[in-house]
């Protein structure tokens, strides 16, 4: 199933919580989330399989135009489209274009109002907002990713309407993502959560090579940037920036696989990466 929503309203953070495992990176930046991230949920009722999708964003750019790409094949491919929303923020012209994409689909659609953990929010507006725009039934539920609330009534609601059928993975699963991927993931992570202004979005992560060495994993790695000028910000005056992504980026790893790994970071300019459509291919498509 697909979990489609505008950006920052906590997909990401919903799909770790409800595999119980990191397997997207979370950070404040808007549209952290660049690829199709599938997470899978083992229970006694079966197996569940989520494809965390960008956030919907109006924007005419050539990359976010890539990433309502993804969004939309993974919308056409899936049983089920898990529509999350965010209780603290008025729904707006993005949550609008959202219940027009969704129309079509709105008798396979479950609504997660997320973020009812935060003071003063206003579920009613949300109620409101969906009773002039979408037909959602009884499938709207109130949940905070970061409490768990309503999570354990959202997984069984999902089970209640999930088709049958032979499990794709094993109980062992939470995602299928490959050790590169994962790896790039979490560099990138460590990095936007560390740089400010546009530099978030003017990044991201390549893996150069990878070689097993005994019981360590050694990776070279590159930041890669759009501009020389940026090379600067993303290492720091002394390495410190560069080695806080490095240190920060091992910590998370070690949480995750269980070989020690080597990390070899460096930055890298990749001029005007964002309008390269190889490189955005490349990147978004894997």
């Amino acid at each position: 199933m697909t979990i489609i929503g505008r950006p920052s309203v906590g997909k990401s953070t919903l799909l770790n919580k409800l595999c119980g495992e990191k397997v997207a990176i979370v950070s404040k930046v808007p549209q952290t989330t660049r690829n199709a991230i599938r997470g899978i949920v083992n229970r006694d009722e079966g197996q569940l399989i989520f494809v965390d999708t960008p956030g919907r964003h109006s924007s005419l750019k050539k990359m976010n135009k890539k990433l309502m790409e993804v969004s939309e094949r993974s919308l056409a491919e899936s049983d089920i489209v898990l529509y999350v929303m965010d209780a603290s923020r008025a729904p707006g012209h993005e949550e609008e274009e959202i219940t027009r994409l969704l129309t079509p689909f709105s008798a396979k659609t479950i609504i997660a109002v997320n973020k009812m953990d935060v003071p003063n929010v206003d579920f009613n507006r949300i109620k409101d907002f969906l009773s002039l725009h979408f037909s959602f039934g009884q499938t709207l539920f109130a949940i905070s990713a970061v409490t768990g609330q309503g999570i354990d009534e959202l997984v069984s609601a999902l089970f209640a309407i999930a088709g049958e059928g032979h499990p794709l993975y094993g109980e062992e699963y939470y995602t299928d993502q490959e050790t590169g991927f994962r790896i790039a993931e979490i560099i990138r992570e460590q990095a936007i959560n560390r740089l400010r202004q546009e530099l978030p979005h003017s990044l991201y992560v390549d893996i150069a090579d990878m070689e097993f060495k005994e019981t360590n994993l050694w990776v070279r790695a590159f930041i890669m940037v759009e501009r020389e000028s940026q090379k600067g910000m993303v290492v720091g005056k002394g390495a410190e920036v560069i080695k806080a992504i490095r240190l920060g980026a091992l910590k998370e790893l070690k949480k995750i696989f269980d070989w020690k790994i080597d990390l070899d970071l460096r930055v890298k300019t990749g001029k005007d990466w964002r309008h390269n459509d190889r490189t955005l291919k490349r990147i978004i498509e894997r």
